[in-house]
């Protein structure tokens, strides 16, 4: 395969990635902070990316940022309106506008071949497109009882097959798979 999307993410035992309000700071506590964690880390993770991808609401997030985590790293930004970006990271954000499938084709064809695909929109996008081939979710240990979720409803079921599940000593939970075709209910 000469294409390949991914998700990374983090999620709470309940699966939400953000509180209601996209607020994140659940995943900063200072207990989650000085275990060493086991499983794929972010930074390796980064080295086999060519792009992110992401929806308007997460880089809006991003931009709240102390600083641009992304200086090395091609950043997609998915939007039908306008999007107004600070002048220092104009040269490093693409907006594009269209289905998963015509990105995928257009970023392809610029030579970016493996896909980040961040934020819950977009991930469900892709995932509903078929485009997704592997996803990372580390589960922290906290249940949030309401947020905004990293799965919704999907029009078929799909398959995971685990590549690798591992347990670091503060309690998170790296489960890592490999998306299989859409599973036929009704055949």
């Amino acid at each position: 395969m000469d294409r390949k999307c991914s998700v990374f993410i983090a999620a709470s035992v309940d699966g939400f990635i953000a509180r209601i309000d996209g607020d994140i700071e659940w995943l900063h506590r200072p207990e989650y902070e000085c275990a060493a964690l086991k499983g794929l880390n972010y930074d390796e993770f980064m080295t086999t990316v060519d792009a992110i991808v992401m929806g308007r609401k997460t880089l809006d997030k991003v931009l709240s940022f102390p600083q641009w985590p992304y200086d090395n790293t091609p950043v997609v930004v998915l939007s039908h309106g306008e999007v107004a970006l600070p002048q220092e990271l104009r040269s490093k954000i693409d907006v594009l506008a269209g289905d998963p499938a015509h990105i995928v084709e257009q970023l392809a064809a610029r030579g970016l071949k493996h896909l980040y695909i961040d934020g819950g929109q977009t991930i469900q996008a892709f995932l509903a497109a078929g485009l997704i081939n592997e996803i990372v979710i580390t589960r922290i240990p906290v249940l949030l009882g309401k947020g905004i979720p990293l799965f919704s409803q999907f029009a078929d079921e799909l398959g995971l097959r685990l590549i690798a599940s591992s347990v670091s000593d503060n309690g998170f939970v790296q489960s890592r798979y490999q998306v299989l075709a859409p599973v036929d209910c009704m055949g």
